[in-house]
Parts: structure tokens; C-alpha cells; sequence
């Protein structure tokens, strides 16, 4: 059986489609305005193919604000006690903040001229009270939106506070 769908429900469906997606920081968005052209029901085409080309000479080339830096700055609190720490990370590097183990991967800061924002993929694993290792959290933070991704845990919370280049705590030996 065939249903045929009302003109309001395709022109809906075809503006959504229409719809350019943009993708900033791992967060992609849909584009807020939206071009309607009336739909002409007499001919099957829709639109000029030359009105979407773009002319790619004169776009300038495309650039890489982030900056990748060596350390990730977090900070913790425990609620129980209530205690909140801050504590820089070297990225692979893991640190033990209470019973959960912090390791970022990458951390992403913007060049001067854009806004200062700071991102970073982390892993967080929980140490269980039978000492086994138990992954709670992969994914990006944004110190921006600290509650944005947050550690799903009882007792402890940690979020990203920034990036940096170089930290006061000395970076980590490698033993061959």
C-alpha cells in the first residue's frame, strides 16, 4: 500500500534535508537558515545546477586554528570530603586522581586571533574495590561546557580546565 504524502510534509522534509552540516570540535551542527524556494510541481527540475557550484579559486585555503599542546589541566572534586584539586597531565601520560585513572590523549587549544577554547579526548578508567580496572568514560571534554561530557561516578567528578605547553610538574622519564 502506497501513502501518498501532503505538500507540507515534503517541503518540510526537503528543507531539513537541504540542511548544510557544519562540524567544529568534534560538535556538528545544522545550519540555522534555511533558503525556501517555491516548489514548482510542473517540471522535474528543481534548481539550477550552476546555482551550487562554488567557485573554488577564489576561496582562500582552508586553515588549522588548533594548536596540539603537552599538557592537559584538570581538576577533581571529591564529594565527600568536598576537596577540589587541580592537577596538570602529560597527554598519554595517566594519572590516579581517588579511585580513577586519568589519561588524556589529545588537548586542542585555538590560536590568539579565535576564541580560547580548549578540548581534549580523555580516558577514565575507575579502579573497582577488587582491583580491577573498569573503563567509565572515553570521550572528548570541552572546558568550555564542563558539563557537557561529564565522568558519570559516585564519588568523584573531574573536568577540563585547560591546555597548556609546558607545566610546572616535571615531565614523565621514559625507561628503556
Amino acid at each position: 500500500m502506497f501513502i501518498q504524502p501532503r505538500l507540507p510534509e515534503l517541503i518540510i522534509a526537503a528543507a531539513i534535508c537541504a540542511a548544510p552540516i557544519f562540524v567544529h570540535a568534534g560538535i556538528a551542527s545544522a545550519q540555522s537558515a534555511i533558503e525556501m524556494k517555491p516548489l514548482d510541481l510542473g517540471g522535474t527540475d528543481m534548481q539550477d545546477e550552476t546555482d551550487t557550484q562554488v567557485d573554488t579559486q577564489t576561496l582562500p585555503p582552508a586553515q588549522d586554528s588548533r594548536i596540539a599542546n603537552k599538557v592537559a589541566v584538570f581538576s577533581g572534586i571529591d564529594k565527600i570530603t568536598g576537596r577540589i584539586i587541580t592537577f596538570d597531565i602529560y597527554i598519554n601520560e595517566t594519572v590516579q586522581f581517588g579511585a580513577l585513572q586519568v589519561t588524556p590523549r589529545v588537548c586542542y587549544t585555538e590560536d590568539e586571533t579565535q576564541n580560547p577554547k580548549a578540548d581534549t579526548f580523555v580516558e577514565v578508567d575507575e579502579i573497582t574495590l577488587d582491583r580491577k580496572i573498569r573503563r567509565i568514560f572515553t570521550g572528548w571534554m570541552f572546558a568550555d561546557s564542563p558539563g557537557l561530557n561529564a565522568v558519570d561516578h559516585p564519588v568523584y567528578d573531574v573536568w577540563l580546565k585547560g591546555c597548556r605547553m609546558n607545566s610546572d610538574v616535571p615531565p614523565p622519564t621514559t625507561t628503556n
